[in-house]
């Protein structure tokens, strides 16, 4: 009797309400890692008063961090295939500790964008743990578990500024990441006790490691069709955020306090991982991948010619985050069925060139804002989207003609065989 209530075992020996406790904490910990990145976005006005500098120069910490993380996607990340998950996650947690701890107490701008970048560089727990929770899930229900960790990093990414901009409101701008240290020191204790030991799959060293990840992208063109188009979707993200804190501030005078409430409308788009998951799950990845790419360029258009209107803003924030989201979890389920033994090399790829579009993004947006205003911001996001859906519009077309040709390839090689009998 009892044995019949025990939950079953998944294929990778743990038992379902075990794996979704795994997945919770992995949630927790994509989400509380990857919230340093963000951070500072809302408080780059009190961060250019403390260190006495224009809001072009503070904005560069935005920049500096997201390379800092796609550095250490570059470098860390693949190491998830070498080296034991739970040490290499916990470890690096620790040292992500250490930066936010600098941060907190950086004396000048200099030795603050230097912890920055260090601060991203090591940031990347999240790209460490998805890659395992993919490994653990049974792979009927992979999008649906790796969609609920994608949930909490979004959250994470959502939320990062509103924690940032109320630590800030009460007890100023260094004490986020004072905050931030002692969680990451928390998560790694954490981690280090609950995720289970995973074999690493690649035995021949790091140089062979990384040697092997050009292989990929040369040998895989969905991981770079859906690299590019992430990229693209992540530098329109990262542009109307960063610039909504400056538009906010001068067109509504808004406290931090009442920036940190506009940005929580951000977390209503976590709400698009696990449904992006099921239509992944259900076959749906390619049409579905289509419709985000115009839902953000609706959503850009509707914040630049919504712009006095705050309500407008909210839902243009909202839409956005929901095709950002969507097409980051419908990629994730894509390219991690490619090659199982290379998750985390193929997630450097991936998540590696977000990032630099991140930056690219919050970079022009800052020159946008300066010179074109709210207005310039937008129409940037539009392009891009308007680019990425054309990228999909291309890969499609080429997908439908290779998945025309299969049926003659198949008859002709029936044909063949045949008249080799006979």
């Amino acid at each position: 009797m009892s044995s019949q209530s025990q939950p079953a075992p998944t294929s990778s020996g743990i038992s379902v309400r075990r794996l979704r406790m795994l997945t919770f904490i992995l949630a927790t910990a994509s989400g509380l890692s990857v919230a340093n990145i963000f951070y500072s976005q809302p408080l780059l006005d009190l961060i250019a008063q403390t260190f006495r500098t224009t809001e072009s120069a503070a904005a560069v910490v935005v920049t500096v961090t997201q390379l800092g993380y796609a550095a250490g996607i570059i470098v860390l990340v693949p190491l998830g295939d070498l080296i034991e998950s739970r040490a290499l996650a916990s470890r690096v947690l620790v040292v992500t500790a250490i930066a936010a701890g600098l941060a907190a107490v950086a004396p000048n701008l200099t030795t603050f964008l230097i912890v920055s970048v260090l601060l991203g560089f090591t940031s990347v727990v999240a790209q460490v743990v998805i890659p395992v929770a993919a490994h653990l899930a049974p792979a009927s229900e992979r999008g649906r578990f790796v969609g609920r960790v994608m949930s909490g990093l979004l959250l994470g990414i959502m939320l990062a500024r509103s924690v940032s901009s109320l630590l800030a409101d009460l007890w100023g701008w260094r004490a986020v990441y004072v905050v931030s240290a002692a969680l990451m020191l928390v998560m790694a204790v954490v981690l280090a006790a609950t995720l289970p030991r995973r074999r690493p799959d690649h035995t021949d060293g790091y140089r062979s490691l990384m040697v092997s990840i050009g292989h990929l992208v040369r040998t895989e063109p969905a991981l770079r069709r859906r690299a590019a188009g992430q990229a693209l979707m992540f530098a329109t993200f990262s542009a109307f955020w960063t610039s909504i804190a400056y538009e906010l501030i001068r067109q509504y005078h808004m406290s931090q306090t009442e920036i940190a409430i506009f940005a929580l409308v951000g977390a209503a788009g976590a709400a698009a991982a696990p449904i992006a998951g099921r239509l992944g799950d259900r076959g749906l990845g390619r049409p579905s991948t289509g419709v985000v790419f115009v839902l953000a360029a609706v959503a850009m258009a509707v914040a630049g010619f919504g712009s006095h209107n705050l309500v407008v803003l909210a839902v243009a924030g909202i839409l956005l985050d929901l095709a950002v989201q969507g097409h980051l979890v419908l990629s994730q389920q894509e390219i991690y069925q490619l090659r199982p033994d290379a998750r985390s090399r193929i997630n450097t790829v991936f998540i590696g060139s977000i990032f630099f579009g991140g930056a690219i993004g919050s970079a022009a947006s800052g020159l946008l804002y300066d010179h074109e205003g709210w207005i310039g911001v937008t129409a940037f996001g539009v392009i891009l989207s308007i680019i990425g859906f054309g990228l999909w519009c291309g890969s499609e077309a080429l997908l439908r003609r290779r998945e025309s040709a299969l049926p003659e390839l198949r008859s002709l090689r029936r044909f063949g065989k045949a008249g080799k009998r006979s």
